[in-house]
């Protein structure tokens, strides 16, 4: 990825395969800080029973003293921050690979992501789709590594059919600002 700045685009529509190129390395421009609610709905949609994400007392008798945010919603945000750079195009995820949890995170933390392209192949079966390979990774606010993974995707191609806008057109003229002169 250039480190100059360039201006950004008048009209954002992602990434297409022809965007990438192998060592592109995209940072989330957002950071999210992790609530309670956030940790405890999430273990609570996926019936994730163990105790140390929901029930304080008993979390503060494990090692960290604390509870733990529910490691498959670090999994699930470091993927959502990632998708504005990488796959906003995708049409499918083929594989996610060697998750590792290095550190813990915990309710009040701030994550922010951080992806790097390794190959870039054509389909050889949809001619309209890319398949590109990298690996994310969620930093907190301390410069701590908390999640690292591997993620294979299929992208749409910048003239692929799918590829089309889809803002609806028009005909309604401004109703507020400016006016011109009748």
């Amino acid at each position: 990825m250039n480190s100059e700045a360039s201006p950004a685009p008048k009209e954002w529509r992602g990434r297409f395969y022809e965007d990438f190129t192998v060592g592109d390395i995209f940072r989330s421009r957002l950071g999210r800080t992790i609530s309670e609610t956030d940790n405890t709905w999430f273990t609570n949609l996926t019936m994730n029973t163990n105790q140390t994400h929901f029930n304080a007392v008993y979390a503060e008798k494990t090692r960290f003293g604390k509870m733990l945010v529910n490691s498959t919603f670090t999994l699930a945000l470091i993927a959502g921050l990632t998708v504005p750079d990488t796959s906003e195009n995708a049409v499918a995820n083929l594989g996610w690979t060697d998750i590792r949890l290095p550190a813990p995170v915990f309710v009040g933390d701030t994550l922010w992501s951080e992806s790097e392209i390794l190959d870039l192949r054509e389909s050889k079966s949809r001619p309209s789709v890319g398949i590109v390979s990298l690996r994310s990774r969620g930093i907190n606010q301390r410069g701590e590594v908390v999640i690292e993974f591997l993620r294979t995707f299929m992208v749409l191609r910048r003239d692929a059919p799918e590829a089309i806008s889809v803002f609806p057109h028009t005909e309604t003229p401004w109703g507020v600002g400016p006016m011109e002169e009748k």
